[in-house]
């Protein structure tokens, strides 16, 4: 579907050169006596590379028509992660490179949002924030917690989150998928 550049918006998915690339920025700006332009920041969902591309407001983008269902995390395999529809039980495999880093977030039997273009998975969008268990925590120093100072624990999943101090291993808390930082301590 055709748009106009002044209509797109942070998380769409476009067809640039052929391309799936989604916004993962974009800025209007005005320069001096020029026309106005809609300045991107894209990323291609087959490479991974994040590149700037300029447009006139008025020019014409192709807006990729991507579909949105629920699924449940399964596990991972060498390269692939496998979801199952919830409804039809139908499995899906999705590259590992495809959510990069906000693997470490997911949890068996986990449901969460999968992006679909023409029945193949592209993306998720993982819920605002996650409970993890700490699996490593170096030990609390008495008087340390008065100060507000941190350190890194290990989570599982192998994510690294600086704490307050009081956290110990074999806790769980609350993460932040977005950022990757902690949120909260949570009750047993």
């Amino acid at each position: 579907m055709a748009i106009t550049a002044n209509e797109l918006r942070k998380g769409m998915v476009i067809i640039y050169n052929g391309d799936l690339c989604q916004v993962v920025d974009i800025e209007f700006v005005r320069p001096g006596n020029w026309r106005a332009m809609a300045q991107a920041k894209l990323k291609s969902l087959k490479t991974g590379a994040i590149f700037l591309q300029r447009y006139q407001t008025t020019e014409k983008v192709d807006e990729a028509t991507v579909e949105t269902k629920l699924m449940q995390y399964l596990y991972s395999s060498d390269h692939f992660l496998h979801f199952m529809d919830t409804q039809t039980y139908e499995q899906m495999e999705m590259e590992l490179d495809l959510l990069g880093d906000q693997t470490k977030f997911l949890k068996e039997q986990m449901e969460i949002y999968v992006k679909l273009y023409d029945g193949k998975a592209i993306g998720a969008e993982l819920p605002p924030s996650v409970d993890l268990e700490v699996i490593e925590a170096p030990p609390n120093v008495k008087g340390n917690s008065a100060s507000g100072s941190s350190k890194p624990v290990v989570c599982a999943g192998g994510h690294v989150v600086n704490v307050p101090m009081f956290i110990e291993s074999g806790e769980f808390i609350r993460v932040d998928t977005r950022t990757g930082e902690y949120l909260e301590r949570m009750k047993k």
